[in-house]
């Protein structure tokens, strides 16, 4: 990987392990289990690179999935455990996601969660309903629920909705300016809300989305906010795949187009939930991929660009810089 405009303590250029995982399933019958093992990163736009020792450690471990499901009935089931969000379009590992980095709007958003959920499906329609710890927290305050209907093979529409009904104040950090760990104090407090849809017909994939996120004004330390704050952001996923049959069999071109605001200012008290209160911004992500078989091969060029940002919140060394560009590489198996 290769970059501009570090953040303090990070490097223009390194080599590291994305993910080396294993998963064991069974998904039939009355008790059903998915466990996932390995070491990974989560390279994210706009923050700081963390490699995969800090990465592994420090978020959730070496076994960052494993839940246990009862289905007595092939419409219903009981899951718990350390469980994926219903929340976001975006999966949490590289190998998940048609681009390698995680984008501005998965930054609000909580990625794996301990709890319970309970899963309906009738029809084109299933529903999920979570209980769980929200951002990794381990205080069980959050409470999360999605709504899927399935029109046809090609078109799918998402609704999920969740947050935070009590304020929490369980927080890591071991920098002065970003959360590195995977509770972020601000974002553990939100209620946070998502429209999507994706169409998916050879060879396109597109996935438009719009989530909305709010922070509640709260004087209990640490948040010590004065007043709330919120998000607005959209995003754009697209995907083209070369056939078998075509000049370039095994190729894809996926492309993410993001932008995000923020509301509030520092004079009323806001919280900071991207680079300073009121802060907006906007990235482009483009990913060309080739997979033989097992083995896969991509490169991606990224771009983030800020407004209205406050100075030492943003990229650089002091926390000046309005932009930043990556350049990556990731070669593999996936078995």
């Amino acid at each position: 990987m290769w970059q501009n405009n570090v953040f303090p303590g990070d490097q223009h250029a390194l080599a590291s392990l994305s993910n080396g995982q294993f998963s064991f399933q069974k998904n039939d019958g009355l008790f059903q289990y998915y466990i996932q093992v390995g070491a990974y990163t989560i390279p994210d736009l706009g923050l700081p690179y963390f490699n995969v020792l800090t990465t592994t450690g420090d978020f959730f471990g070496p076994v960052p999935i494993a839940w246990a499901k009862l289905a007595p009935t092939d419409y219903f089931n009981i899951q718990g455990g350390q469980i994926p969000t219903l929340l976001g379009l975006e999966n949490t590992f590289s190998f998940q996601n048609m681009n390698i980095e995680r984008g501005l709007l998965w930054n609000q958003e909580p990625a794996i969660s301990r709890g319970g959920q309970l899963n309906y499906t009738q029809g084109p329609l299933a529903f999920a309903l979570s209980w769980n710890d929200g951002f990794y927290s381990n205080n069980f305050t959050w409470l999360t629920g999605s709504a899927t209907y399935t029109l046809d093979p090609a078109n799918t529409f998402v609704l999920a909705a969740g947050g935070n009904y009590s304020h929490t104040n369980k927080v890591t950090t071991t920098s002065p300016f970003f959360f590195t760990t995977a509770t972020p104090l601000l974002q553990n407090n939100e209620t946070l809300f998502t429209l999507g849809y994706t169409y998916n017909s050879a060879p396109w994939t597109v996935t438009p989305y719009f989530q909305f996120t709010h922070v509640p004004a709260s004087s209990s330390p640490p948040i010590s906010t004065t007043s709330s704050g919120s998000t607005i952001g959209g995003a754009i996923l697209a995907n083209y795949s070369f056939g078998d049959d075509s000049f370039l069999p095994g190729f894809s071109l996926p492309v993410r187009f993001e932008y995000i605001g923020s509301t509030g200012s520092s004079a009323s008290g806001a919280p900071n939930l991207l680079y300073g209160p009121g802060s907006n911004a906007w990235s482009i992500t483009f990913t060309p991929t080739y997979q033989y078989k097992i083995f896969f091969a991509r490169a991606e060029i990224s771009h983030v660009g800020t407004s209205s940002t406050t100075p030492g919140l943003v990229f650089g060394p002091n926390g000046t810089n309005t932009t930043q560009t990556r350049g990556l590489l990731e070669v593999g198996i996936l078995f």
